[in-house]
């Protein structure tokens, strides 16, 4: 065991350090990222147009791979990082710690441990104090939250829909769902809060302090159908610091610089009517592509 009461793991051949980024400064790192909206990229040209539309951040994703997915090519990782000069974030795997240190061995800033790839192990997580660099990790319930934030994670994903269809319902369910549990265990007795962390599986130290900064202990964004700028709006009206918006919104778009741009303009104004009534206007022919189908909203209702 480390001096300071931290287990490194996965022996002495591991590239990591747990001594040079404290959780602290990674969850500081994760606020910069506050009131933006993070786009995914999948090719230079998209990386250009979204930081000119005012991306706070780059999901460099696959593009169109078949069969299992997985990282994306570190050589791709590097071009873009070399065209764009705001921050870049990458996938890897569920408990696939060596793609990870991969991930941080080529300099991306923020790892996203994403479930929309192939699952590595599906009985554990990353153990994301080994590594430098901050993590993101997704949620569904406020318990899921807590125990990714326990494992290290630096900024929690509240993800909805993972087929890419525009559909933001499971997004809306799932965002409620975690500012649900948040309030209840606001309005609780200290007495209360045991049971309550007992009955959600997280971390009791983590419940305390949620109840006490009436929050999560950190960045929370949105992500999953988020196609609109009233989609975005919608998200941080429900208590989100900011979104995740896939790369769909770049295809079959004449404008996809406009559509980003008023998604981005949606996340920053997000109060103002005026501003979200500019960004919305001239954007029904460019979401042709992103409605969900007659039988895909039958399958849904059944």
């Amino acid at each position: 065991m480390a001096e300071d009461g931290v287990v490194t793991l996965y022996n002495n051949t591991a590239i990591t350090d747990t001594k040079k980024n404290p959780v602290s400064i990674k969850v500081g790192l994760t606020q910069m990222l506050r009131g933006g909206a993070i786009l995914e990229v999948s090719n230079t040209n998209q990386a250009k147009i979204a930081e000119e539309a005012g991306a706070c951040c780059l999901v460099i994703i696959e593009p169109n791979r078949q069969g299992i997915s997985r990282m994306p090519d570190p050589a791709l990782i590097k071009q873009i990082k070399r065209a764009v000069s705001i921050p870049i974030m990458s996938r890897s795997r569920i408990g696939h710690f060596v793609e990870a240190q991969i991930l941080e061995r080529v300099g991306v800033d923020y790892i996203d441990e994403n479930e929309v790839l192939a699952i590595a192990d599906e009985f554990n997580f990353i153990n994301k104090h080994n590594f430098r660099c901050p993590f993101v990790c997704g949620c569904r319930n406020l318990g899921e939250a807590l125990r990714r934030v326990r494992e290290g994670a630096a900024m929690i994903r509240t993800q909805g829909d993972l087929s890419g269809t525009g559909n933001i319902v499971e997004t809306v369910k799932n965002v409620r769902c975690v500012m649900g549990e948040i309030r209840i265990l606001n309005n609780m007795d200290e007495d209360e809060v045991f049971a309550f962390s007992k009955k959600i599986a997280a971390p009791y130290d983590l419940v305390a302090q949620t109840k006490q900064m009436g929050r999560l202990p950190v960045v929370h964004f949105a992500a999953g159908g988020i196609v609109t700028p009233a989609d975005a709006a919608l998200m941080m009206q429900l208590g989100c610091d900011g979104v995740f918006v896939g790369s769909e919104v770049f295809d079959n778009c004449s404008d996809s610089y406009k559509r980003v741009r008023g998604i981005v303009e949606a996340v920053r104004h997000y109060n103002d009517p005026h501003v979200l009534v500019e960004n919305s206007c001239g954007l029904e022919g460019e979401m042709a592509g992103l409605n969900v189908s007659e039988e895909s909203m039958e399958q849904f209702g059944e």
